[in-house]
Formats: C-alpha cells, sequence, structure tokens
C-alpha cells in the first residue's frame, strides 16, 4: 500500500470504459450532454458507434439504456448523479429494475463533488432513494482500484447496478493483489477496539483518520464498504463484535445510508457499542468545495479520530 494520490476515479472509469469497449463491441454509452464532464470525449473520438447522446433529457436517457439492454447491448448510462437519481427515478424503477435490465447506470460528480454549484448539483439522496428499489445495486468505489475492479466485475453482473464517482483525485487505498468483489467490503486497515467504516471518497478520510489514531497508540480497523446493496453484514458484524466505538462516514445524507444501514443492523443484533453517523444533517448545507463542505461537518481526518478518542473513552 503506497497511499499515492491517483487520479480521479471519474478519470479510471473513463479509461477502463474505453479499454473493455475496444475489446467488445456490445458495449455502449450513453450520455445526457455529459460526455465532457463524464471524460468519454476520447471514448466518442474512437468508438462513435458506441456512443449515443441524448441530450440534458434524463429520463430518455434511462429509457434509452432499457431498449439497449433488451436487445442484448451491455449498456452504462453516464449522467450527474444529482439529475440522474432525481430527474430519472420513475425510470430507474420500471424500466430497469422492475424489467430487470441489466444496465449499469453511472452516477458522476455524485456527493458533492460540484462543491461552490450548490444543493441543486449536490447528490445526497441516492443511496437512499434506490435501497428502497427492488432488484437494483449501488456501489461507490474508493478509489482507482475499486473503481476500474468494479467497472469489470459489471460486465458480467446480471442485474440493474449503480455506481457513483467523484471527481476529485484519490488515495490509492490497496495493496497489491487486493480481491475486488461486488458485495464484499474490503478491510483496509485492522484495528481492533475501533471501527470506522466508510463509502466512496470517505474512505480515505477515514483512513487518514486512523493514521492519526495510530500515532497515539490507537489501532482502528477501516472497512471499506463500496458496496452499499447488498450490504456485506456478515464482514461488519466481525468487525464491531469486539469493538467498542464505531463511526460511519459517507459523502450522503445522514438518512437513508450507509449509518443507518450499521444503525439497524447493531440495534436489531443488540450490539453494544459507541456508535456516530458523519454524514450531511438534515439542514441548508454551506456551499463551498467538496473538502470544505466535508470538513465542515466533521470528516476532515482529525475531527474523526478526535470523535473516535472521545467515545472510546466513555
Amino acid at each position: 500500500m503506497d497511499n499515492q494520490i491517483g487520479k480521479a476515479n471519474l478519470e479510471v472509469f473513463a479509461e477502463t470504459l474505453l479499454q473493455e469497449a475496444k475489446l467488445n463491441k456490445n458495449i455502449v454509452a450513453v450520455t445526457s450532454d455529459s460526455r465532457g464532464s463524464g471524460k468519454l470525449v476520447p471514448f466518442g473520438e474512437q468508438l462513435p458507434y458506441q456512443l449515443i447522446e441524448v441530450g440534458i433529457a434524463e429520463q430518455n436517457l434511462v429509457g434509452v439504456c432499457a431498449g439497449l439492454s433488451a436487445v442484448g447491448k451491455k449498456v452504462f448510462g453516464v449522467s450527474p448523479a444529482s439529475f440522474l437519481t432525481a430527474r430519472s427515478l420513475e425510470q430507474i424503477k420500471n424500466d430497469i429494475a422492475y424489467s430487470n435490465q441489466p444496465v449499469v447506470l453511472v452516477g458522476i460528480s455524485a456527493g458533492i463533488s460540484y462543491g461552490q454549484l450548490g444543493a441543486t448539483h449536490h447528490s445526497i439522496h441516492d443511496f437512499a432513494v434506490l435501497r428502497a428499489i427492488n432488484n437494483i445495486s449501488i456501489v461507490s468505489p474508493a478509489d482507482n482500484f475499486e473503481t476500474a475492479e468494479v467497472i469489470k466485475k459489471s460486465l458480467d453482473y446480471d442485474k440493474p447496478l449503480f455506481i457513483r464517482y467523484g471527481k476529485k483525485p484519490t488515495l490509492n487505498l490497496h495493496k497489491e493483489g487486493q480481491k475486488f468483489e461486488i458485495g464484499k467490503a474490503i478491510i483496509v486497515n485492522q484495528g481492533d477496539e475501533i471501527v470506522l467504516i466508510a463509502t466512496g471518497e470517505t474512505v480515505q478520510r477515514a483512513y487518514l483518520a486512523s493514521q492519526i489514531l495510530k500515532k497515539e497508540g490507537l489501532n482502528a480497523t477501516v472497512i471499506s464498504m463500496h458496496t452499499i446493496k447488498p450490504f456485506d453484514k456478515e464482514t461488519f458484524l466481525e468487525a464491531v463484535s469486539n469493538a467498542k466505538v464505531l463511526i460511519s462516514i459517507e459523502e450522503h445524507s445522514i438518512y437513508g445510508g450507509l449509518g443507518e444501514i450499521c444503525a439497524s443492523i447493531i440495534s436489531q443484533e443488540k450490539i453494544n457499542i459507541n456508535f456516530k453517523i458523519l454524514g450531511i444533517p438534515d439542514e441548508y448545507m454551506i456551499n463551498g468545495s467538496q473538502s470544505e463542505v466535508l470538513d465542515h461537518y466533521d470528516m476532515a481526518p482529525h475531527k474523526i479520530s478526535n470523535l473516535a478518542k472521545a467515545l472510546i473513552s466513555k
């Protein structure tokens, strides 16, 4: 694990999809005036007959994806996550999930990646709304490795899949030889009394917090819960079974996401643990860059480590 800064996950997604599409003419990308923001300009230039542009019409995008899938294409619908999972929710529910079309919907610039563009462009609801829809899996990769691997795995995935990506370069978090499986969490760092569980780009914040704690003699387990649905309950329960502190960290509303999944499990399993959900609260959000907003809502690494120390001392 070198923990060097890599590329933005969105760039790795586009590069991986282009590589795979060159080998498989059945792979088709559908965009909603988003080939530029989705880093798919090279894809369109090199494979013009495998990219379809529908314009700013996200509901149409989902319908076109479903139709192409029905005739045997492997379809990647690429659109800003905020619009894809709000404007097109009925089409996702009926045309994709209910109709069981194994389309890969790619929510780009997810979470608060659009920063200063404000709440209209933030996607902090996508986990919540999609979790409530039957027959769709949800993945939020943490780094370049998870990003490339989920695209490769999605090619043979036989059910609907939603993947969300951010715009900011990420740390390389995984050791060489690490295996990736949709629905199976990855332990990034092994500890004992403290568990930091995160998804997407907040995993690196959890990891950096664990390194601060390590310098103070506290070893924390860091879980990359890249798949929100289906949730890896087995790995989660194993991690928290003997821990004293659990903190969940997500670039999403505190309602309906990773934290509430954890809360549901520990409540039903009657696990006694000091627990805190870190996410976006139910309020008018501040404007700022992704980093500024996450730091403001206590997801800065030093704030996470301070919270862990406070909880372990209770």
